[in-house]
Protein backbone atom coordinates (compact mmCIF):
# COMPACT_ATOMS: atom_id res chain seq x y z
CA UNK A 1 0.00 0.00 0.00
CA UNK A 2 1.55 3.24 -1.12
CA UNK A 3 1.60 6.32 1.29
CA UNK A 4 -0.98 7.86 -0.93
CA UNK A 5 -3.17 5.44 -0.47
CA UNK A 6 -2.58 5.16 3.03
CA UNK A 7 -2.85 9.25 3.91
CA UNK A 8 -6.40 8.89 2.01
CA UNK A 9 -7.91 6.18 3.95
CA UNK A 10 -6.56 8.05 7.34
CA UNK A 11 -8.48 11.16 5.84
CA UNK A 12 -11.64 9.22 5.33
CA UNK A 13 -11.23 8.05 8.73
CA UNK A 14 -11.19 11.84 9.44
CA UNK A 15 -13.68 12.93 7.53
CA UNK A 16 -16.03 10.25 9.44
CA UNK A 17 -14.63 10.80 12.93
CA UNK A 18 -15.27 15.18 12.13
CA UNK A 19 -11.72 15.75 13.14
CA UNK A 20 -11.67 18.59 10.66
CA UNK A 21 -7.83 19.62 12.06
CA UNK A 22 -6.42 15.99 11.24
CA UNK A 23 -8.33 16.09 7.80
CA UNK A 24 -6.93 19.10 6.58
CA UNK A 25 -3.19 18.00 7.41
CA UNK A 26 -3.91 14.34 5.53
CA UNK A 27 -5.59 16.27 2.81
CA UNK A 28 -2.38 19.02 2.84
CA UNK A 29 -0.23 15.66 2.84
CA UNK A 30 -2.11 13.96 0.15
CA UNK A 31 -1.90 16.84 -2.38
CA UNK A 32 2.01 17.68 -1.76
CA UNK A 33 2.22 13.66 -2.73
CA UNK A 34 -0.16 13.97 -5.59
CA UNK A 35 2.20 16.49 -6.56
CA UNK A 36 5.42 14.69 -6.93
CA UNK A 37 3.39 11.81 -8.43
CA UNK A 38 2.23 13.92 -11.11
CA UNK A 39 5.62 16.03 -11.83
CA UNK A 40 7.21 12.63 -11.98
CA UNK A 41 4.38 10.99 -14.16
CA UNK A 42 5.59 7.06 -12.51
CA UNK A 43 4.62 5.73 -9.33
CA UNK A 44 6.89 7.13 -6.18
CA UNK A 45 9.06 4.98 -4.46
CA UNK A 46 9.21 4.38 -0.72
CA UNK A 47 12.01 6.97 -0.60
CA UNK A 48 10.55 9.55 -2.47
CA UNK A 49 7.52 9.10 -0.27
CA UNK A 50 9.21 9.60 2.62
CA UNK A 51 11.20 12.81 0.77
CA UNK A 52 7.59 14.31 0.68
CA UNK A 53 6.62 13.53 4.20
CA UNK A 54 9.63 15.00 5.65
CA UNK A 55 9.40 18.17 3.19
CA UNK A 56 6.44 18.87 4.83
CA UNK A 57 7.32 18.27 8.50
CA UNK A 58 10.31 21.25 7.49
CA UNK A 59 7.79 23.31 6.05
CA UNK A 60 5.63 23.35 9.01
CA UNK A 61 8.29 24.06 11.26
CA UNK A 62 9.98 26.63 9.11
CA UNK A 63 6.39 28.12 9.53
CA UNK A 64 6.32 28.35 13.22
CA UNK A 65 9.76 29.40 13.37
CA UNK A 66 8.65 32.46 11.36
CA UNK A 67 5.27 32.88 12.93
CA UNK A 68 5.37 35.67 15.29
CA UNK A 69 4.59 34.67 18.61
CA UNK A 70 1.07 36.32 19.03
CA UNK A 71 -0.24 34.07 16.25
CA UNK A 72 -0.92 31.55 18.49
CA UNK A 73 -3.63 29.94 16.05
CA UNK A 74 -1.35 29.52 13.38
CA UNK A 75 1.33 27.84 15.86
CA UNK A 76 -0.80 25.61 17.13
CA UNK A 77 -2.32 24.55 13.68
CA UNK A 78 1.48 23.94 12.83
CA UNK A 79 2.37 21.52 15.50
CA UNK A 80 -0.85 19.31 14.93
CA UNK A 81 0.16 19.02 12.00
CA UNK A 82 3.69 18.19 12.26
CA UNK A 83 2.01 15.69 15.04
CA UNK A 84 0.15 14.54 11.92
CA UNK A 85 2.60 13.78 9.26
CA UNK A 86 5.06 12.45 11.73
CA UNK A 87 3.03 9.53 11.63
CA UNK A 88 3.62 8.90 8.27
CA UNK A 89 7.37 9.76 8.20
CA UNK A 90 10.13 7.36 8.36
CA UNK A 91 11.79 6.55 11.96
CA UNK A 92 14.76 8.71 12.26
CA UNK A 93 18.42 8.36 14.08
CA UNK A 94 18.94 9.02 16.99
CA UNK A 95 21.91 10.74 18.13
CA UNK A 96 24.35 7.65 19.19
CA UNK A 97 23.12 6.11 16.03
CA UNK A 98 24.51 9.33 13.89
CA UNK A 99 27.24 9.20 16.49
CA UNK A 100 27.70 5.52 15.32
CA UNK A 101 27.69 6.69 11.42
CA UNK A 102 30.06 9.50 11.89
CA UNK A 103 32.43 6.99 13.73
CA UNK A 104 32.56 4.27 10.59
CA UNK A 105 32.64 7.50 8.04
CA UNK A 106 35.27 8.52 9.84
CA UNK A 107 37.31 5.08 10.10
CA UNK A 108 36.91 4.80 6.56
CA UNK A 109 38.41 7.80 5.68
CA UNK A 110 41.09 6.92 7.64
CA UNK A 111 41.02 9.92 9.88
CA UNK A 112 41.24 10.29 13.81
CA UNK A 113 40.86 13.45 14.28
CA UNK A 114 38.60 15.50 12.26
CA UNK A 115 39.46 19.34 12.02
CA UNK A 116 37.05 21.56 10.05
CA UNK A 117 39.39 20.97 6.94
CA UNK A 118 38.01 17.77 7.14
CA UNK A 119 34.34 18.86 7.59
CA UNK A 120 33.68 18.73 3.71
CA UNK A 121 35.02 15.70 2.64
CA UNK A 122 33.17 14.14 5.62
CA UNK A 123 29.61 15.57 4.98
CA UNK A 124 30.51 14.36 1.23
CA UNK A 125 30.27 10.57 2.73
CA UNK A 126 28.14 10.92 5.69
CA UNK A 127 25.01 12.90 3.87
CA UNK A 128 24.13 9.90 1.23
CA UNK A 129 24.42 6.99 4.26
CA UNK A 130 21.66 9.37 6.82
CA UNK A 131 20.26 11.01 3.84
CA UNK A 132 16.38 10.58 4.81
CA UNK A 133 17.01 9.03 8.35
CA UNK A 134 18.49 11.79 10.06
CA UNK A 135 17.92 15.81 10.30
CA UNK A 136 20.55 17.21 8.84
CA UNK A 137 21.49 19.88 11.20
CA UNK A 138 21.51 17.43 13.77
CA UNK A 139 24.03 15.52 11.89
CA UNK A 140 26.10 18.86 11.50
CA UNK A 141 25.96 19.61 15.10
CA UNK A 142 27.24 16.11 16.41
CA UNK A 143 30.09 15.98 13.91
CA UNK A 144 31.15 20.07 14.69
CA UNK A 145 31.26 18.88 18.73
CA UNK A 146 33.26 15.97 17.49
CA UNK A 147 35.75 18.06 15.76
CA UNK A 148 36.11 20.51 19.19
Amino acid sequence: MSKIDEVRSEMMAAMKAHDKERKDALSALLTALKNKFIDKRADLTEEEENEVVLREIKLAKETIDTTPADRTDIIDECKARITVFEEFAPKMMDEAEITATIKEVLAGLGIDAPTAKDKGKIMKELMPKVKGKADGKLVNQILTSMMA
